[in-house]
């Protein structure tokens, strides 16, 4: 269709099985948007430029509690076991 943006390509499961925070080594999940990968132990967002995970502790983005808190929700419904204790 004329005038439609392109159709962003879907990050790679496997890649994403294989990912960890470069911080604390633990599970990253994808932002609902995709433009980005969430660490729920540390709350870290590790930005995705031109379709590359930018796992650079210094280019992270701290997370705020309620994205923090939907986050841990939807995990738990999906029956994601976290790597961390709080």
């Amino acid at each position: 269709m004329a005038g439609s943006a392109p159709e962003r390509p879907r990050m790679d499961r496997k890649l994403l099985d294989i990912l960890a925070c470069p911080q604390c080594k633990g599970d990253v999940k994808l932002t609902e948007r995709e433009d980005g990968l969430v660490c729920n132990a540390c709350k870290l967002r590790y930005p995705i430029k031109d379709d590359i995970p930018i796992m650079l502790i210094d280019e992270a983005e701290s997370v705020d509690d309620g994205e923090h808190q939907r986050l841990t929700e939807q995990a738990e419904r999906e029956g994601v076991k976290p790597t961390f204790e709080e």
